[in-house]
């Protein structure tokens, strides 16, 4: 079989799983707390890693910003074998309370995207597994992490972000914001696929913290090492699906 135009690689070629940051340098993050890694492809936004962890195989995938770049790497993984996707991302607040350094894992995405309404109704709900939401979760209790459990919103066009959307979103009750979720979760369900999120918080909009504008000093002492909170938590949670 020919190799995937996007992502470069050819059936079998990966492992059954896959991690799905966005960006190409958690990749790489991820990777570093694996046993052991190989890198396969780096094409565009896209950098393919397989690697091992307490014994497991997974691929590590990034996506690139946004949901057009998302679907493009779930559709060439399930046309390679890959049947699991978990998103290892980063998210804005909408509550109050939720701190820089907390992580998300995510029940639900609002569609305030236009990448999954190519493919269904926006009625139709973006919704991760079951089995991968409670794996998440579990792993993050094994872990003595806390983590906010709840719907999300998948929004287009970062910097459209008005006070008006954030106040729709935060009275709706959601949770945080971020770019991916809605079409990762509709296209797994839609092809067979299994699909979770855990995302990191990095700002908070209601309470006026935007990504990049708190320094290092005054941030809590769980963000410090936030990232890596959450990857130990997908990658434990991998052993277990």
């Amino acid at each position: 079989m020919s190799k995937q135009p996007h992502l470069l690689v050819s059936d079998g070629e990966l492992a059954d799983i896959a991690l799905i940051p966005g960006d190409p340098g958690r990749v790489d993050r991820i990777a570093a707390m694996c046993d052991d890694s190989t890198v396969l492809s780096e094409n565009r936004e896209y950098k393919v890693v397989n690697a091992t962890y307490e014994g497991r195989e997974l691929t590590i995938c990034s996506t690139g910003i946004g949901c057009p770049s998302a679907a493009i790497a779930v559709e060439e993984l399930q046309a390679v074998g890959v049947d699991t996707v978990i998103r290892v991302g980063t998210t804005g607040a909408l509550q109050e309370g939720i701190e820089i350094g907390d992580m998300v894992v995510a029940t639900g995405a609002a569609k305030d995207e236009g990448t999954s309404k190519r493919y269904e109704s926006e009625t139709v709900p973006a919704v991760p597994d079951y089995g991968v939401l409670s794996g998440l979760v579990d792993a993050a209790e094994a872990n003595d992490e806390d983590v906010h459990v709840g719907p999300i919103a998948t929004d287009d066009a970062f910097y459209a972000e008005t006070d008006a959307y954030v106040e729709a979103w935060e009275e709706a009750g959601l949770l945080a914001v971020e770019m991916e979720a809605a079409a990762v979760f509709s296209l797994a369900r839609r092809k067979g696929m299994r699909a979770g999120a855990i995302c990191t918080v990095d700002g908070n909009l209601v309470e006026g913290t935007q990504k990049g504008e708190t320094d290092d000093d005054e941030l809590p002492s769980k963000a410090k090492n936030n990232v890596e909170r959450a990857i130990r938590i997908a990658l434990d949670t991998v052993t277990g699906l």
